[in-house]
């Protein structure tokens, strides 16, 4: 699928447009979108000051430098945009330009009109195909008002239109009317666009002192953008539900500077700002659609664009309070010897709690007697980040012989529960959270199941003694090497080393004679262990 190209615009300056922009891209980008952000504000740039924090160099080119490689004869777009240092996604930035004393100079001098004469829109249809095949989401900040600039950013290159305006009539109207502008003006263009979809927002509304007064511009923004609802909005969905989905409310603290309170309010509550952008963020990543879900439950929206192509780094996390601490690591052992990527997390830890973005797909609680204050919390928001419609991550309660499901509370009462007793042990409840993950019984070939005899037979014929210990060194990184292919399930490479091993251990003691560690005979038997493991699952 080609990328979305969206345009921020409003009418009036102040609205927080580029605030807006910034922050959904990085939630975007942190939700697994691969995202470009583009600042075509020329006359007043200053979108790069938002990515201070992540931004690796200032920008030594930019937008304005498209409209220079056209004049110079290019055929494509130079290489200007300057991928961010955001770990948690993929979030590039393709600034207006150089900031330098020349740069002003370099925007007045550009003719836009002369330029389109010359055929710059197709130079700009080449930027756009090239970008929408590198990024899921391109966003485009553009300028103010009626202009040449303005024109470009709201009819010719996007698919989608963000309209940001204040509580008042020019701000509103005049968005309104650029919308139906760039309509007009898309009809004239000679290639395949869309009709427009527009999404209007109501930003930095202080409601909490003039409510009475909020409420009734609210109402009245809702009565002006209606027609904008029309060509996307399920018809389930009332335009003043989805209008106050959307509103952005104002907070005074975050109008100081260029800020990224998606950054710090990592799990917001209804009355932040990071909420709010979260849901409008949800309804660009679900392309304006599925609303009638949003409609229903605004948390299963945000979570369902939340969970779109997410690399989780564990299959399962495992939460235990200290007094299940032993049953727990057991549990992850043998969880691991299945081929399952787990993990324990004591409940507890606040900075667990404070993760927006879980590390694992799943979560599995190990309650004993009662579940404590830290397990449920870190239950509510594991599923309050997975209500999707489609229900791909599950939430499991293995209990141990102290506890009484009876007292569970509600919401983890009606869950499958799973018990630790005399009769079942780590491995055999490890073996249902395999069952009940796995979606479809992992492939099974020869093929595989040879690996991992040989592996296993290499690691038998270890020989106790070898000349030096420079030999048992090689022997000990193969080994570990090989735990690391057998967690990873890269079967290719477990066969490789195994036939490093059983070069190594072609080699005897002759003359002076170095016995094996015994830190690494004991290692090399847990390997083993799990390789058996592995083998008997395999064979069932």
């Amino acid at each position: 699928m080609t990328g979305t190209v969206v345009t921020f615009y409003s009418y009036k300056g102040g609205v927080g447009r580029s605030f807006t922009l910034a922050n959904i891209a990085v939630l975007l980008a942190r939700w697994g979108y691969r995202v470009l952000t583009v600042d075509w504000d020329l006359e007043a740039p200053g979108l790069h000051h938002y990515f201070e924090p992540i931004l690796p160099r200032q920008p030594k080119g930019g937008v304005i430098d498209l409209a220079y490689d056209f004049l110079d004869g290019a055929e494509k777009p130079g290489a200007h945009t300057i991928r961010l240092d955001f770990e948690e996604g993929t979030l590039a930035l393709l600034a207006a330009g150089r900031q330098d004393d020349a740069y002003t100079g370099r925007v007045q001098r550009i003719d836009w009109a002369d330029l389109y004469e010359r055929g710059f829109a197709e130079f700009l249809e080449r930027c756009r195909e090239t970008w929408t095949k590198n990024y899921d989401f391109v966003l485009i900040d553009s300028r103010t008002g009626i202009s040449d600039i303005a024109g470009i950013c709201t009819a010719h290159l996007p698919d989608r239109l963000v309209l940001l305006f204040t509580a008042n009539e020019q701000s509103v109207n005049g968005a309104v009317n650029i919308a139906r502008r760039a309509d007009i003006a898309r009809d004239r263009l000679p290639y395949d666009r869309q009709p427009h979809l527009v999404l209007p927002i109501l930003s930095r509304l202080d409601n909490r002192v003039e409510y009475q007064l909020a409420d009734a511009w609210q109402q009245k923004c809702v009565n002006i953008t209606r027609p904008l609802f029309r060509n996307w909005l399920a018809q389930s969905v009332p335009e003043d539900l989805m209008f106050q989905h959307v509103v952005l409310p104002y907070v005074s603290f975050w109008s100081f500077g260029e800020s990224l309170p998606v950054l710090k309010e990592s799990v917001p509550s209804s009355d932040q700002v990071s909420y709010a952008l979260e849901t409008v963020a949800a309804v660009i990543a679900q392309r304006f659609d599925r609303t009638d879900l949003l409609a229903d439950n605004r948390d299963a929206y945000v979570a369902a664009a939340r969970t779109h192509k997410r690399a989780y780094d564990l299959d399962l996390l495992v939460s235990s309070p200290r007094s299940a601490l032993e049953l727990a690591n057991q549990l992850i052992e043998e969880l691991r010897a299945l081929g399952l990527r787990a993990d324990r997390s004591l409940s507890g830890d606040p900075e667990f709690l404070d993760k927006s973005r879980g590390p694992a797909k799943h979560l599995c609680l190990v309650v004993d007697g009662e579940v404590s204050r830290w397990q449920a919390t870190e239950a509510e928001l594991f599923l309050r980040h997975t209500l999707d419609a489609d229900g791909d991550r599950q939430l499991f309660c293995v209990l141990t012989r102290n506890t009484d499901p009876e007292r569970l509370p509600v919401f983890l009462r009606n869950l499958r529960h799973l018990r630790f007793n005399a009769a079942v042990r780590p491995r055999e409840v490890a073996r249902q959270l395999h069952d009940f993950i796995a979606d479809t019984p992992p492939k099974r070939t020869d093929n595989d199941l040879n690996a991992l005899r040989d592996a296993a037979f290499a690691l038998r014929k270890v020989p106790g003694e070898v000349a030096n210990r420079g030999r048992w060194a090689l022997i000990e990184q193969t080994a570990h090497d090989m735990a690391e292919a057998l967690d990873a399930g890269d079967l290719g490479l477990l066969r490789d080393l195994t036939v490093d091993l059983e070069l190594l251990n072609e080699v005897r003691a002759n003359g002076a004679r170095v016995t094996a560690p015994d830190e690494l005979r004991t290692w090399i038997d847990a390997l083993l262990d799990r390789l058996d493991r592995r083998i008997d699952v395999y064979t069932k």
